[in-house]
């Protein structure tokens, strides 16, 4: 028997915003590649973060899953099926197997819009619930799920009327209405005071664990994705350069950025503090993408070759664990275990 596709898979996107012409200076800015050769895979049951500084790519790489961006090249794949190179009236029936959570729970919801109609509009548009009954079990089943209880008291509520942790679980229960297959959530928390985050992050949790949903979540935060994640992809300058189980890449980081980002989290206790390693400069302009390694000018390992060779993520840690990353540093100790082992 042929076992079913990964829930999501992305296999060497690219997106490109083409550049803008000034008025002004008659100049057209140069294309911008926001993401260049994501792989991604993510299977139900499972929760993938995806961590890195702002400008990275995370969201765009999001959006292109739901067909929002611009594709210049690759594969996305939902369910077995392709989405790069549909319609709009194509993707609508893709759309309700996997959703959206928006960063800003103040934004996501129209104000006019009590939670009742901001939970029902996602099933009139794609017709389901055959009547206002139906829609409505749909709609308290879906409130409770996300721990709004008891939905009664809930329903005739406007945003104003609802705390910041209670609007991003109306956001999550108008997604979860339709039962989707895979949510993709873009910092789902980073807009909630710190007391609410670890209810809506254990909400997220739960609901992959009954193993009919996955979760792609983006996020500043390490320790989260730590705790939360099976795997975690880091991400720069629009690449993934580690990615793997998430045990291995917290404990066992291979390239230098991923060392970098570790060192300034937070630990339990302050006596195993240790310094954090300050990336000096910015993060390069996407449209100027540096030769070579594209972190090799913030790197604090660079050495001979980093600014003309382009590493390619490589199995790295224990064998088959789904450990990689892109670094020049591993491919020489690569090479130099081969050239050990043919000596002996």
């Amino acid at each position: 028997m042929t076992p079913p596709p990964p829930l999501l898979e992305v296999d060497d996107l690219r997106v490109v915003f083409p550049g803008r012409r000034s008025l002004l200076s008659r100049q057209t800015t140069p294309d911008v590649c926001a993401v260049d050769g994501v792989t991604l895979q993510v299977d139900r049951g499972e929760m993938l973060a995806i961590v890195g500084e702002s400008g990275c790519g995370k969201t765009t790489t999001l959006q292109s899953i739901l067909g929002m961006a611009p594709t210049a090249a690759g594969s996305v794949r939902i369910n077995g099926t392709e989405v790069i190179g549909r319609s709009a009236k194509q993707m609508r029936p893709l759309r309700r197997h996997a959703q959206m959570i928006y960063q800003d729970p103040y934004e996501a919801l129209d104000v006019r819009f009590r939670v009742w109609q901001t939970i029902e509009e996602p099933l009139l548009v794609h017709g389901i619930g055959r009547s206002r009954a139906e829609r409505s079990d749909l709609i308290r089943a879906s409130l409770e799920r996300a721990e709004l209880t008891p939905a009664d008291a809930f329903t005739d509520r406007y945003p104003h009327e609802l705390s910041g942790g209670q609007r991003q679980r109306v956001a999550i229960a108008a997604s979860l209405v339709l039962e989707p297959d895979l949510l993709l959530a873009d910092e789902p928390v980073s807009m909630l005071d710190v007391s609410v985050r670890a209810g809506v992050l254990s909400l997220l949790d739960g609901l992959r664990k009954d193993g009919r949903m996955g979760i792609v979540m983006i996020t500043h935060d390490l320790s989260t994705a730590a705790h939360f994640a099976d795997r975690i992809a880091v991400m720069y300058l629009g690449r993934i350069v580690e990615q793997g189980p998430a045990r291995a890449v917290i404990h066992d980081p291979q390239h230098p950025y991923t060392k970098a980002l570790l060192s300034i989290v937070p630990r339990p206790d302050p006596r195993e503090q240790a310094w954090g390693q300050i990336l000096q400069g910015e993060a390069p302009n996407p449209a100027d993408v540096p030769p070579g390694c594209r972190f090799h000018p913030r790197c604090p390992a660079v050495t001979t070759g980093c600014d003309a060779d382009d590493p390619v993520l490589r199995p790295v840690g224990v064998p088959d664990s789904g450990h990689q990353a892109a670094c020049l540093l591993l491919d020489r100790a690569a090479a130099s275990r081969d050239v050990d082992g043919g000596r002996t």
